[in-house]
């Protein structure tokens, strides 16, 4: 039997990917562990490793096609002793799968693996896609489906075209129908033993209604949008996967956390003088070139850390169930790059030094800005920080970043007019804000938690004991 490689999922929100490369020709011999192709997801250009040994007997989805679905056959692999020609002349039509209905429904994952753990549907880490056995087809490719409705909600039933054109004539609910084809699939045979009355389930119970809330004003389609403006006045420009996937996270956050707001100001003048001394202080190579080169935001990701560890019960993310309330401080730090945002994440960050900070997050930015990172270093986190001082922003409020509980939103620092002891002097400020997920987190406790920041980033030299 041929092998099918699909479309792996490659990230916790990957839905669709784009066929970048082939790193292998059909006719080619694979081995297990090798690499066959790159595969962008909304996050990241990422290698696929072959899981199963074998000839690349047809590649049905070409290098540079988008929008590929996630479980879509994208080639074929002739087994040991399996003629070439023959298997790729089985490969199954490469039309998207439907979408599982239930959690319980879902499609096994692709045959192929990524060179580092993926899939996390808890975006805490990642771990590999299962592999499923190739004698089984994909029932997607294989068995079109149609609604089963029951007392209990709505399931898919497989179906082939004719038993689908003889249960119509017949005037049978197919719904009804005992499937006894491959995997329950309902054929031509079954439809004529429900003619007969065999093989029918008992009709599905009324559904009581439930009151639903009022749905949400739609927005205007594309088409009227593009009435308001003059033919030819605009380029239109398609949106990529991560555009997409952040429109669809943003909307999500703003839709379903309630937000609200703390913001408060730094002083950071006692911030920049320590970073100073250290920059000045550290190791150079024999070029001159010194080991690290401290920035500001480096001090709010380790500040922001301790202040979770001062404060436990905000380091927490929010569940239907329960609080998960996280031993360490994991913290994510939005990166622009071309196209929309990324968060690589600082794991375990109260616990590093900020040279090593600094150092992960060079690493991490320019990664990012190729589309290099791997999906558990940019997955999970307890909280984010978004800094805009880079770009003179005195300040603003940052969305939350499910499943975050926190985000903080960082200011340029900037000379200021500041009173003390009745006198008016000069000092650097910086304005941050505290976005907090009411559910999670409280009022006051979002106060305690900006307020241990503050004082960390205030007294630099706490960070150091």
């Amino acid at each position: 039997m041929p092998i099918n490689i699909l479309m792996p999922a490659l990230s916790p929100t990957m839905e669709k990917g784009n066929l970048a490369k082939w790193l292998k020709k059909e006719g080619e011999t694979i081995k297990a562990g090798d690499v066959i192709a790159e595969i962008e997801t909304d996050k990241a250009t990422m290698e696929v490793e072959a899981a199963d040994e074998g000839v690349l007997a047809k590649i049905v989805v070409p290098e540079g096609t988008t929008d590929v679905p996630v479980n879509q056959l994208i080639a074929v692999l002739a087994g040991e002793g399996e003629d070439v020609t023959t298997a790729a002349s089985q490969a199954a039509p490469s039309a998207p799968p439907a979408a599982p209905s239930t959690a319980s429904n879902k499609p096994a994952a692709a045959e192929v693996s990524p060179s580092a753990p993926t899939r996390s549907d808890q975006g805490q880490g990642g771990t590999a896609p299962a592999t499923p056995s190739p004698q089984r087809p994909p029932l997607e490719a294989a068995a079109p489906r149609v609604a089963r409705t029951n007392g209990h909600g709505t399931e898919r039933v497989f179906s082939s075209p004719l038993a689908r054109r003889l249960a119509k004539e017949a005037e049978i609910d197919i719904g009804r129908v005992q499937g006894s084809g491959p995997h329950g699939r309902v054929i031509a045979r079954d439809i004529e033993a429900a003619r007969a009355g065999r093989g029918l389930r008992a009709p599905a119970a009324e559904p009581v209604a439930v009151p639903q809330p009022p749905r949400a004003a739609r927005a205007p389609t594309d088409d009227k949008i593009r009435a308001l403006f003059a033919e030819g006045s605009y380029e239109v420009v398609p949106h990529d996967n991560m555009r997409k996937i952040i429109a669809q996270r943003m909307v999500e956050a703003t839709s379903t956390i309630p937000h609200f707001y703390l913001t408060l100001d730094c002083n950071l003048d006692k911030l920049l003088a320590a970073r100073e001394e250290i920059n000045a202080l550290a190791p150079r190579d024999g070029d001159g070139k010194p080991a690290y080169k401290l920035s500001v935001n480096d001090f709010v990701v380790k500040a922001l850390a301790l202040a979770l560890q001062k404060i436990p019960d905000a380091n927490v993310t929010w569940t239907e169930g329960a609080l998960l309330k996280h031993r360490h401080s994991d913290v994510g730090v939005a990166v622009a790059i071309p196209a929309g945002l990324i968060t690589p994440v600082v794991r375990k960050a109260e616990t590093k030094s900020l040279s090593v900070i600094s150092k992960e997050m060079k690493d991490f930015a320019a990664r990012a800005r190729i589309r290099r990172l791997k999906p558990e270093e940019y997955s999970g986190g307890t909280t984010a920080v978004s800094n805009l001082g880079m770009y003179g922003i005195k300040q603003f409020t940052a969305v939350i970043n499910p499943p975050h509980a926190t985000i903080l939103a960082v200011g340029a620092g900037e000379a200021r007019a500041l009173v003390k002891n009745g006198t008016v002097g000069v000092a650097t400020q910086m304005t941050v804000t505290l976005s907090c997920d009411h559910r999670a987190v409280d009022g006051a406790l979002g106060a305690e938690l900006i307020s241990a920041f503050k004082s960390l980033i205030e007294q630099p030299v706490m960070m150091l004991a």
